[in-house]
């Protein structure tokens, strides 16, 4: 029996990876034939067709021209009934490429994960992405956004004929991140070779310049005068990992700082944790710190959009000015140093990160498929 097609598009295969799995399935589960593109190897038991497409992330690459055709290929040969697309320059491709296919009725949706313009963006990124994402509502039959601030601008701004949606983030598996007790989290970080009395802070992060891990190391070596036995995990991988590492050195903080790389169990190392941090300067929402606030952990992160959407200040989390590592320490060391402040947020953190579940992401997501299907 003919399956209609769907195709997911993003430029590398961790994003599906950490994103997509769920939507994939429903697909599938509903009788769809599910294929994917991205520049990368992807495996999952939902897709039909693993395509390769040569992505690059910069918008002034010289290869955007070969990725446009072999996309266009694609989808001219495939006939999908809709294609949700992600990332920002794959998703400028696959809405330039699938022009032809959407007038002979394919939809296309784009999820917008935190438009690279934003308040307090450089004006080379508004200059740079604002006019083209204006443009590209007119051939996107739905834009999808994750945060007020981008819903706001693009559904006032973008094109009438777009239709514009807000979802609960793309969705976090309370099944596999939630809270432990006291006397689990004590066998655990024994597990994990930390001690009981350490106060542990976390931050899961790509190691490169958005994420400001510098700032946090700053943030740190004004701890060390307030609070004797504390460790801070960095959770990730990236281009700036070995730079700082020498920073962490340089400050005198190398002893407090455990670099754990690349992990697949991050949960467990939120579970050991007291809170988790973020120092990003901007993020469409700020999925680790969602993460982090489903095992109970108090947030403290950067004032920015995506955060604004997931932190209640003082109430679920704090959160302090950009670039401010005074501000910062401060913060984590109200979190050590007052117990029954530290349990409401807490208990408030887990309160709201429920909002952001799986279950009610893709409960939304669907209904928006079911509209363009």
């Amino acid at each position: 029996m003919f399956k209609k097609k769907i195709l997911f598009v993003a430029s590398v295969p961790v994003h599906f990876h950490a994103f997509h799995r769920p939507y994939m399935k429903w697909f599938s589960d509903n009788g769809y034939e599910v294929h994917a593109v991205c520049n990368g190897d992807f495996e999952d038991p939902n897709i039909h067709k693993l395509w390769h497409v040569d992505f690059e992330r910069s918008p002034f690459s010289f290869s955007h021209l070969k990725s446009f055709n072999q996309l266009k290929k694609i989808i001219d040969e495939n006939n999908f009934t809709l294609i949700t697309c992600h990332t920002p320059m794959a998703s400028v491709i696959t809405r330039l490429a699938g022009a032809q296919a959407r007038k002979n009725g394919t939809k296309i949706l784009y999820t917008a994960h935190g438009f690279h313009f934003f308040k307090g963006a450089s004006l080379w990124s508004w200059l740079t992405y604002f006019p083209a994402e204006l443009m590209l509502t007119n051939l996107t039959d739905a834009v999808i956004c994750i945060n007020d601030e981008d819903y706001d601008l693009i559904s006032v701004k973008g094109s009438k004929s777009a239709s514009y949606y807000k979802i609960p983030g793309i969705g976090v598996s309370s099944k596999r991140f939630m809270p432990i007790s006291k006397n689990e989290k004590i066998a655990l970080r024994r597990f994990l070779n930390f001690s009981q009395d350490d106060f542990i802070i976390i931050y899961a992060a790509e190691f490169i310049d958005r994420k400001n891990h510098k700032l946090i190391i700053d943030a740190i070596h004004k701890l060390s005068n307030t609070i004797e036995n504390f460790k801070v995990l960095f959770a990730g991988r990236g281009v700036l990992l070995e730079k700082t590492k020498n920073y962490a050195f340089e400050k005198g903080v190398s002893d407090k700082v455990v670099f754990l790389g690349f992990i697949t169990d991050i949960e467990k190392y939120y579970q050991i944790s007291d809170i988790a941090l973020s120092a990003s300067k901007q993020e469409g929402l700020g999925i680790n710190l969602v993460e982090a606030m489903m095992c109970g952990l108090p947030v403290v992160a950067t004032i920015d959009r995506g955060h604004c959407t997931v932190i209640d200040h003082r109430v679920n989390g704090i959160l302090y000015p950009q670039q401010d590592s005074d501000k910062l320490s401060e913060a984590i060391t109200e979190l050590y140093s007052n117990n029954d402040f530290y349990i409401n947020l807490s208990n408030e953190a887990i309160k709201k990160a429920s909002y952001f579940d799986i279950k009610n992401s893709l409960e939304q997501m669907s209904k928006i498929y079911k509209i363009y299907l």
